[in-house]
């Protein structure tokens, strides 16, 4: 997870490769934002599945983003 100070918050899944390994990973976060009281605390701002093997970053149909490593450097 990733928290902000202004309590707006994103949810992370770490996958290493594939298409298959990136499914679960949509799948396990889909899950996990469905488990969240929204009466006591914020939705998430964003989900998001962070991959080793992917070459660029994108925004699924779902709206999940898949982001690569490589895109988290300075």
């Amino acid at each position: 997870m990733v928290h902000l100070r202004n309590g707006s918050y994103g949810l992370v899944e770490i996958k290493l490769g594939g298409d298959k390994l990136i499914e679960e990973g949509a799948a396990t976060l889909k899950s996990l934002a469905k488990k969240i009281d929204t009466t006591r605390m914020k939705e998430p701002s964003f989900l998001m599945v962070l991959t080793g093997t992917t070459s660029y970053a994108y925004r699924r149909e779902d709206g999940i983003y898949v982001v690569p490593i490589g895109c988290l450097k300075d």
